[in-house]
């Protein structure tokens, strides 16, 4: 039985609009999610979407991160469950970034994060990072408040979620939120 040929960008656009009866070159949000066949590669069609604030391609078979430098917009990008290995790509939105769902892909290194300027929110769950100098470049995020790291070979060496937490906060005090957990930082108090 022969392999069903991969949706493209373009046709997934055109499902998108019949449903939504929009414009995708119009939309703030547009959800490529899911689709049957999945999509395999973020071509060039993705330059149409100028107006786009928050793009879902979660549940694909998306390889790279690629073509978003037209998406001058994008605040919001989840790429969740794909078969991403790294980051690179991410460069053309990297002033408006604000949140990147990256969970379940295949990534081991964080080269290339620091580039995000304006990101908030990093869920990257169930990857690949085994080791804490990957995981400081995430200290690099200026703004960086609400880190979801669960499921990776790093995490996983801990027994208790507790030290996970303490261990992780050390190595990036900005971050509010581990995991789902609320990390609160008692201030020291100066020696009198």
């Amino acid at each position: 039985m022969a392999k069903a040929k991969a949706t493209t960008i373009s046709e997934a656009l055109a499902k998108w609009e019949e449903k939504n009866g929009q414009k995708a070159s119009e939309a703030k949000e547009v959800k490529l999610y899911a689709q049957i066949p999945p999509v395999e590669r973020m071509d060039e069609s993705l330059s149409v979407l100028v107006n786009c604030e928050k793009l879902s391609l979660s549940t694909n078979c998306i390889e790279r991160i690629s073509n978003l430098s037209n998406l001058k917009n994008l605040r919001i990008l989840s790429l969740g469950r794909n078969n991403i290995k790294n980051l690179n790509g991410l460069e053309a939105v990297r002033e408006t970034l604000e949140e990147l769902w990256i969970s379940y892909n295949f990534i081991e290194k964080l080269r290339g994060i620091h580039v995000m300027k304006k990101l908030k929110v990093l869920y990257m769950s169930n990857n690949l990072v085994k080791d804490w100098a990957e995981f400081v470049r995430l200290a690099e995020l200026p703004l960086l408040e609400d880190l979801v790291f669960v499921g990776n070979p790093l995490q996983q060496k801990f027994s208790d979620q507790n030290s996970w937490i303490e261990e992780a906060t050390k190595r990036v005090p900005k971050v509010r939120k581990l995991d789902g957990v609320l990390v609160i930082k008692e201030k020291e108090e100066g020696a009198n």
